[in-house]
């Protein structure tokens, strides 16, 4: 008899572009769900009205269908109040919900004191002795109450998927607030009856979740769910080459800057799917990772998010990119030849515009001090066209007999001229592509 069918979900808030930590719980879930045939949901937290826009939610849709992550079902939060309501009332009606009204002063001052005291800054439930009539006056006095859900006594525990065996005692976290006092259902609470809703089975995210896994599993009980059926896996913090905690704000690191900087979506997915693990990343289609992925992979330390190891992936991509994948995104008139020519010396594919130029425009190199001679010689060597693949060698060895030079001394100068870089392809390829008449010109203007 099998299972219920594995059900993920991904789920961010449309208060800003995806980043590298949200792409890298995305693709986790994603390949997780696909390698147990299982759904991938996502769901856009935004209950916070103030900061979601609709701009940032479409642009999470585009980022995600960009890296090749397709979900199966959708829905936002902020078409489910009235489902959250309903849920509030349940908990009130068995006393898990109750009405708080100290000011975010009051509050501090409480916590101040407890930790003078020597004692954890937990809340002190005091809320919980409130009479009606307490309360009345509270409200008649023009406040309103937010509520907070009471934790059960003792502990919660789990078998993590990643993380193996972990305990919240509850007795140590302070009771949550779930709704404020406009009204306003917190993310804590909502997640939960999503979960429940959606029938959620696997809940894969980041590590400093753990603490909040023990308390949004005595919620899901308190609803009436099964925590049992539930299983976690919280993957360890995204730490940056410094080893410090990577800035969800740092945007050089949103798929959007990486994608305007030409990294290959490819080189993110390969990039993400091994980080945490102790295996090297390499170039790798979605399907290969999806058939590859096992949360045995993965450590229990921190993971080191390295932008220098993701530009070298991103290199490797490049390199195996046939011209049919690339030609809508190479400059007008790009050819075959010329991507074969360029793409091995790319580590972004942006790259390939400037050495367009080289090929098909009309760059001016630099006049090269003391290469003059040898320059002018090096024009009246140069073959008749037309070319072929040949070209490059049999101007070079008539140079070589002209000048008596050899390795650096022959080739340095003549690829500055043609190309105005110091290094760069092989010539032996590119100058076919450049042609005579513009290597002609070049050779002059560098000998000058």
């Amino acid at each position: 008899m099998t299972g219920p069918v594995m059900r993920v979900r991904f789920a961010p808030s449309p208060t800003g572009y995806l980043h590298v930590g949200n792409a890298r719980l995305a693709l986790i879930n994603f390949l997780c769900a696909r390698r147990h045939g299982g759904r991938f949901l996502l769901r856009l937290d935004d209950t916070d009205a103030a900061r979601s826009t609709e701009a940032y939610a479409e642009a999470i849709g585009q980022d995600l269908q960009w890296l090749g992550l397709e979900w199966d079902e959708t829905f936002r939060q902020s078409a489910r109040l009235d489902r959250y309501a309903e849920a509030a009332e349940t908990l009130k009606r068995a006393g898990r919900l109750y009405p708080c009204f100290e000011s975010e002063e009051e509050l501090r001052a409480k916590r101040e004191q407890r930790l003078k005291r020597g004692q954890a800054p937990v809340y002190d439930r005091a809320m919980l002795k409130l009479t009606a009539e307490q309360r009345a006056a509270a409200e008649a006095g023009g406040k309103r109450p937010y509520w907070r859900f009471r934790l059960s006594d003792g502990a919660v525990a789990w078998d993590d998927l990643v993380l193996g065996r972990r305990q919240v005692k509850l007795g140590a976290v302070s009771d949550p607030v779930l709704i404020r006092a406009d009204g306003t259902p917190l993310y804590s609470f909502c997640s939960v009856v999503d979960d429940l809703d959606s029938a959620v089975t696997h809940v894969i995210r980041g590590e400093d979740h753990v603490t909040n896994t023990g308390v949004q599993l005595d919620l899901l009980a308190a609803l009436g769910g099964d925590p049992a059926r539930l299983r976690f896996a919280h993957l360890p913090l995204l730490l940056d080459e410094k080893g410090e905690k990577l800035s969800k704000r740092l945007d050089g690191l949103s798929l959007r800057r990486l994608r305007t900087d030409g990294v290959e979506p490819a080189a993110i997915t390969a990039y993400l799917a091994r980080l945490g693990s102790a295996r090297d990343p390499v170039p790798a289609r979605l399907d290969e990772l999806i058939a590859d992925f096992d949360f045995a992979h993965f450590s229990t330390a921190p993971a080191r998010f390295d932008i220098a190891q993701l530009q070298a992936l991103n290199r490797r991509v490049l390199h195996g990119l046939g011209f049919a994948e690339v030609a809508s995104r190479l400059p007008p008139g790009a050819t075959e030849a010329f991507w074969r020519a360029v793409r091995g010396n790319l580590d972004l594919l942006g790259e390939a515009r400037g050495w367009w130029e080289v090929v098909a425009g009309t760059i001016v190199p630099p006049v090269i001090e003391g290469e003059g001679e040898f320059l002018r010689v090096a024009l009246e060597t140069l073959p008749l066209e037309p070319w072929d693949a040949e070209v490059w060698t049999t101007w070079t060895e008539a140079l070589k007999l002209r000048t008596g030079r050899r390795g650096r001394a022959l080739f340095q100068p003549l690829r500055l001229a043609l190309t105005g870089e110091d290094h760069g392809p092989d010539l032996r390829t590119l100058l076919p592509l450049i042609g005579r008449a513009r290597a002609a010109q070049r050779l002059q203007v560098a000998a000058a």
